[in-house]
């Protein structure tokens, strides 16, 4: 096994991995920025290097300053977490070419599935169902006005690589088809570095399920069931549970054979997550696929029972899968809830700054994955997510009513977060009942 892992990111998911690191007897390097350096959870850290400012592209994006801490701190392997460089083929070019496992798929899986377009084109290929929309890149606005008047509005433009709700805007004539392209491609630019995007038929209330993949350097391929990621705002997740209470077991398996048959297509190796729209006809469409561990892993982690970080590093090491399908058994049900440091009832505008009192929720079946506490300082230069809260229990509604319980336990002083619309969600009759598509969100808050 490692004896030194780098964990490449920040918060939450970097503390997750520190402390996966830790049980498994390896030693871990943090990286951080000048913004981060006093922040507690480096503590649990073996070694911290500070690799530069606290933007984010001098820091946590900087790959030559990420490689340089490496080969100072001796390490085997880099564990990237999710977001800032966790999809980025030519960061695990650059580790693979200076001898250090990356944790995660193979540098041109990532370039492969990282561009939506050519994953579209895997799909269409492993006859998995896709949204009508363009064959590439839209290379003008006369041709993304073509495939509009094709496949009829509402359409919807997204950027071809990164993901987060960047880049995409919804379009339902041709003039605010036109508006949107020249926005979506600055987001996609100032994002991603790449401005291209293409175009899908949109799709109306839908739900929005995803399918948990894991791969090893074997040929062994599997699925851990799916996850329901229906409740979101600005296409960004706000709500996800395991197992989705709106599909039938039929479309389930179908799913899931589908995520498999993608993988299978690249021989994809470590974690991944294939993600479907769902109408309310039960059809199913591919989105796309991450290329990482995903920011809701802990639901799957609460169904199945199995660690998906140990997992990754296991597999990257060049383990087996020591997991069969037929053995991988979901009971139970999980919800997670994601804090973010916004303001929810205010366009959900940022919330840096003190927190000035934090209690964590506990309890039978309360699980709380954070890095925050009474005094850290919410940063504005990174993503808004403080916290996530996930529960587990038998049944969806014992889920619900631990969920609730914990929300109204859960108190952050100092900054307004989503904690308020996350127990309105959870105690909204439509989501006892599961009757919810991507829209709802939206539509209950333009409610007042």
């Amino acid at each position: 096994m490692f004896s030194r892992i780098m964990v490449a990111n920040r918060g939450e998911i970097a503390l997750r991995i520190i402390r996966a690191c830790r049980e498994m007897g390896i030693e871990t390097v943090a990286v951080c920025s000048k913004a981060d350096k006093n922040a507690r959870y480096l503590s649990q850290a073996d070694i911290r290097v500070c690799i530069g400012p606290a933007e984010a592209d001098g820091s946590y994006l900087n790959i030559p300053s990420i490689i340089s801490a490496a080969e100072i701190t001796d390490i085997e392997a880099i564990h990237p977490g999710y977001g800032f460089l966790s999809e980025v083929g030519h960061f695990a070019e650059v580790c693979e070419s200076s001898n250090i496992v990356f944790i995660g798929p193979k540098a041109e899986t990532l370039m492969k599935l990282g561009n939506k377009t050519e994953a579209r084109k895997l799909a269409i290929e492993s006859k998995v169902p896709v949204v009508p929309g363009s064959e590439s890149v839209i290379k003008s606005q006369q041709e993304a006005l073509d495939i509009a008047h094709k496949i009829g509005y509402p359409v919807i433009i997204k950027a071809s690589a990164g993901g987060g709700g960047r880049g995409m805007r919804v379009a339902h004539n041709d003039i605010s088809l036109v508006n949107s392209l020249a926005v979506a491609q600055r987001e996609a630019e100032a994002a991603f570095k790449d401005p291209s995007i293409y175009i899908e038929k949109y799709v109306e209330n839908t739900r929005h399920v995803e399918v948990q993949i894991f791969g090893d350097n074997y040929g062994n391929i599997i699925h851990l069931g799916e996850r329901d990621c229906t409740l979101q705002r600005r296409h960004q997740k706000i709500i996800e549970e395991s197992p989705s209470p709106g599909i039938s077991e039929r479309l389930r398996e179908e799913i899931c054979k589908s995520a498999i048959k993608i993988a299978r297509a690249v021989n994809y190796k470590n974690a991944g997550t294939v993600e479907f729209l769902v109408d309310k006809e039960g059809n199913y469409y591919f989105i796309e696929v991450n290329t990482r561990l995903q920011v809701e892993h802990p639901v799957t982690e609460m169904v199945t029972g199995i660690d998906l970080v140990k997992q990754q590093i296991k597999v990257a090491y060049g383990e087996r899968l020591n997991l069969k399908q037929k053995k991988v058994q979901m009971q139970g049900v999980s919800i997670e809830c994601r804090i973010y440091a916004e303001d929810p009832y205010n366009g959900f505008r940022p919330q840096p700054g003190k927190i000035t009192a934090y209690n964590a929720p506990g309890g039978r079946g309360v699980r709380v994955d954070s890095h925050v506490h009474a005094g850290y300082e919410v940063s504005p230069y990174y993503d808004s997510l403080i916290s996530k809260l996930i529960v587990y229990q038998k049944t969806r509604e014992d889920a619900i009513a631990c969920m609730k319980r914990a929300l109204r336990e859960y108190t952050i002083e100092g900054i307004k977060t989503t904690i308020p619309l996350n127990l309105e969600l959870i105690s909204h009759p439509q989501f006892a009942t599961g009757n919810i598509n991507t829209n709802f969100v939206e539509g209950l808050l333009s409610r007042g």
